[in-house]
């Protein structure tokens, strides 16, 4: 690849792991870009010619055997240049370093990529009466699964009479993850947060509806980019951003406003239940049994602590709930995978019986 493309494509994010992963896959003609704006199936990219529009390539489509396998928000892709002036075809996605999943709403067996190839995820809460730190324990939970590093940004903290209180209950979930509090009526706690994006590094921004997502992408830009509404008389959030979008700031770095969601259902987090509920490991390895179930055993370490003070009853409530969820979630593939595989098998069968004739 040309230097001028990689050096106009390093603004994006663009580094030699990509590169070389580009050249692996490329063929004469094709170039690469990255996913600035999915909307329905339409794509807009950022390349070295500007940004473009783009649809997958039917082949593409056809061969992807869910949504998680088409390109998402922050994806770097192959694409072909429009000939005649119509819209860029994509034809592959490069492998992504990271990724935020969840099941895809009223599907729990369908994922759905909400953004790629992140740096850090800001995990935004509001500090007014809509305050959930039982939220933020389920996204911090799908955020260290993703690779990228988790921060919970708590805004709208002029809104906060006791920010202290506040902190600490944040703390007692999310140990060892740096916690930031920002105003994007005044602009209070943005510094600290513009040092993430430091070396084109790309921050998505994820929470609820009317935490502030589009304010503070707003006032990391520097002007009003994205339309912002008012939140309810109860608190609630409005939806703001419609769809998914990675904008390049003008001081540097890339960052991805989110839609709010209304429910965040968990995708193959093993390993970020493990991480976020790394204070309930830890107290398990005082456990008398090494299958301990935190239930009602003897000599388990975990509700030693609980009696002791030294650990929340809700956070170990929390944390079976999850558990519950990814076990219920495995139960549903299984049975998913079971049942493709066997279609699969019934129209290979089918086609060899009519071959079997026709001879």
């Amino acid at each position: 690849m040309h230097a001028t493309t990689a050096s106009a494509l390093e603004r994006y994010g663009w580094n030699p792991q990509h590169e070389r992963a580009f050249e692996e896959v490329a063929s004469p003609g094709e170039l690469p870009g990255r996913v600035a704006v999915e909307h329905r199936g339409a794509y807009v990219l950022y390349t070295e010619r500007g940004e473009l529009s783009a649809e997958i390539t039917g082949k593409m489509r056809h061969q992807a055997s869910g949504r998680g396998e088409l390109p998402a928000v922050g994806d770097w892709i192959v694409y072909r240049p429009a000939e005649g002036g119509g819209p860029a075809m994509v034809h592959g996605i490069l492998p992504r370093a990271s990724k935020f999943s969840r099941s895809l709403a009223g599907d729990e067996t369908v994922e759905q990529v909400l953004a790629a190839n992140i740096d850090v995820i800001f995990l935004a809460s509001a500090l007014n009466q809509d305050m959930n730190v039982r939220r933020t324990e389920r996204y911090l939970t799908m955020a260290w699964e993703s690779g990228a590093l988790p921060v919970i940004v708590l805004t709208k903290s002029d809104l906060c009479e006791d920010l202290a209180f506040a902190y600490e209950e944040f703390e007692a979930i999310a140990p060892g993850v740096a916690i930031h509090a920002v105003s994007g009526l005044d602009g209070d706690g943005l510094e600290e947060l513009s040092t993430y994006l430091s070396g084109n590094r790309t921050v998505a921004i994820l929470g609820s509806s009317g935490v502030g997502k589009s304010t503070l992408v707003n006032r990391l830009y520097g002007r009003e980019l994205l339309a912002v509404r008012e939140i309810r008389d109860d608190g609630k959030g409005r939806h703001t951003t419609s769809h998914r979008q990675l904008v390049a700031l003008p001081a540097g770095g890339l960052i991805i406003d989110t839609p709010g969601m209304r429910e965040l259902q968990l995708w193959e987090t093993e390993e970020g239940v493990d991480q976020a509920f790394e204070d309930i490991a830890d107290f398990a390895t005082g456990c008398r049994f090494r299958d301990c179930a935190h239930e009602s055993e003897p000599g388990c370490a975990v509700l030693g602590a609980i009696q002791a003070g030294d650990l929340a009853q809700t956070r170990l409530d929390s944390y079976r709930k999850l558990l519950r969820e990814l076990a219920a979630l495995e139960r549903k593939r299984d049975k998913r995978l079971a049942s493709a595989e066997s279609k699969k098998w019934k129209v290979l069968n089918k086609d060899a019986r009519q071959r079997a004739r026709q001879r």
